[in-house]
């Protein structure tokens, strides 16, 4: 049996947390810390052991927490990196991005493509002891697909019918060719939950119960996260820390303060915090990532039905004074959904909109605007820095920008699940697979459309996406007809304005080894913490 379809294109993906431009200036009178440690290797081998001999530490990790613990009700996708403490997922993907065994030893398509069969290790549990099997993956399935709150149905609905072939087999029948599934199911999608709290799934999005490295023995939302070492989970022998913690900091300038103090010992900071960090001798870590920050535009709404003041915005935004302001550099311009280097990106989009104040006045008054327009860009307090800078410069044309500010714990029921908001700071955690990224951001039913089911998705997107999914991922032809469908994507719907990339950054103290480089879904095995 076929084990791994891998591709020899690296990939990524995430959520980002953006920090403001002016927290580096605030951040003062922070200690010299030693910094030392190796870095840690994220690839899961070996069975797993449920002895937790050798577990010690604890890692208080600076971090969002996700906008619910149940996978299926989950809205953002940033929220991957929390829910994979405590779910474990069906495949997992290497430090390159590439699909491994994970729940399932392995996997093998059928010759015409239309179905996939999968075999999970044997003696898998849950955290509360209960066994994990194939039917437990048939309940999640169907739960995923036919649950009214679901944010996943779309994506799983590729899979047409769920045979259990045995306790420890399952078969995907699937609506049609589609070899992106296994990647799929790395992610939020092949979260594997409890059956056995299906009847009161309403207490998953705060009581998570899973079979992940971790279980959750305690939870204040916006604030903190505990979890203990999970023995039952399958690669529990490469789980080295005994306890995990996740808090939630709002205010940028308050992330190395805490790092001195020893509330935390690892957090994402951004570029710009790089040199105080560095200067308070903290380790740091920059890992690329497929996080694009960048703007969601509603189409359907006006001054936006207007395909020439969308242009306009974008040949506006001088993206590279961005870069320099808001990550000192770290990451790169961008005018797509995929950072270079990886098997999505196109180099026919390199420069698609070049800075040009010119061209954008030219455009306005194209399109009926030669006095200018006003328009509001809504923000959260994490991301104002953005928004000022972005007002600016769109001010320089003649676009007047009012700032609206929401609150943080709010934004993805209005942007993503209402779509009432018609222009918003935003950016993309990426996705298990390339072309689910694509059909999230481009789709008629993807979450990141905030136009929605207000309009239709153009056919040549539709058909560009649904080419890319019959290629298998080792062809020689697969690179292509996923860059075809970004460069169809991008220039057929442009509901979104592409900013820059943004690497996950972390900086952490002398007691942790290190923090695996891990592109698309930040993973914690191999991490020890000295100490206690």
């Amino acid at each position: 049996m076929t084990v791994i379809r891998s591709r020899s294109h690296a990939r990524l993906r995430a959520r980002p947390t953006y920090r403001s431009a002016a927290a580096a200036a605030s951040i003062v009178a922070i200690s010299a810390l030693a910094a030392c440690g190796s870095s840690a290797s994220s690839s899961a081998t070996g069975a797993g052991s449920a002895a937790a001999a050798g577990a010690s530490g604890t890692i208080n990790w600076e971090w969002a927490l996700p906008t619910s613990w149940d996978p299926v009700t989950s809205s953002a996708g940033w929220d991957m990196h929390a829910l994979g403490l405590v779910y474990a997922s069906i495949t997992t993907l290497n430090a390159k991005g590439d699909v491994q065994p994970g729940l399932a030893s392995s996997w093998k398509y059928a010759a015409d493509g239309k179905s996939v069969t999968f075999t999970l290790r044997p003696g898998l549990k849950f955290s509360d002891g209960s066994p994990l099997t194939a039917t437990s993956v048939e309940q999640n399935i169907k739960r995923g697909q036919t649950q009214a709150n679901s944010t996943v149905a779309s994506e799983l609905s590729v899979i047409a019918k769920v045979t259990v072939d045995s306790p420890t087999s399952f078969t995907f029948d699937l609506s049609q060719v589609d070899y992106q599934v296994p990647d799929l199911l790395a992610g939020k999608d092949g979260m594997i939950v409890n059956p056995a709290y299906f009847k009161n799934v309403g207490s998953l999005p705060t009581k998570p119960e899973g079979a992940g490295p971790f279980t959750l023995s305690s939870y204040v939302p916006d604030s903190h996260a505990d979890l203990v070492r999970n023995p039952s989970y399958w690669n529990a022998s490469q789980i080295h820390v005994a306890n995990f913690n996740v808090l939630s900091i709002t205010q940028p300038e308050q992330i190395l303060s805490a790092l001195e103090s020893g509330q935390v010992n690892v957090a994402y900071i951004a570029g710009n915090q790089v040199a105080a960090a560095k200067a308070a001798g903290f380790k740091i870590d920059v890992i690329p990532s497929e996080v694009v920050n960048e703007l969601d535009i509603q189409t359907t709404t006006a001054p936006f039905t207007n395909p020439k003041v969308v242009q306009a915005i974008n040949y506006a935004i001088n993206r590279q004074a961005i870069l320099q302001v808001q990550a000192s550099g770290y990451g790169a311009i961008s005018y797509q959904p995929f950072p270079e280097g990886f098997v999505g990106y196109s180099a026919k989009l390199a420069n698609e909109y070049p800075y040009s104040p010119a061209k954008a006045k030219q455009l306005l008054a194209q399109a009926g605007y030669a006095n200018g327009l006003s328009i509001t860009l809504t923000s959260t307090s994490s991301t104002d820095s953005l928004a000022e800078q972005i007002q600016g410069q769109l001010a320089e044309v003649g676009i007047k920008v009012a700032i609206k500010d929401i609150a943080a714990d709010t934004s993805t029921q209005f942007l993503y699940l209402d779509k009432t908001i018609p222009l918003a700071i935003d950016g993309t955690a990426g996705r298990m697979s390339p072309v689910e990224m694509l059909d999230v951001l481009y789709s008629q039913q993807g979450l990141m459309n905030v136009t929605g089911k207000a309009t239709t998705t153009p056919a040549t997107v539709s058909s560009a996406l649904a080419k890319a999914l019959t290629v298998p991922l080792d062809s020689p032809d697969y690179a292509a007809a996923l860059q075809g469908a970004v460069e169809t994507s991008v220039r057929q719907e442009p509901i979104h304005i592409w900013l820059y990339t943004n690497p996950r950054i972390f900086a952490y103290n002398s007691a942790v080894s290190g923090i695996p480089s891990d592109l698309v879904q930040q993973r914690w095995e191999g991490v020890t913490v000295s100490g206690g």
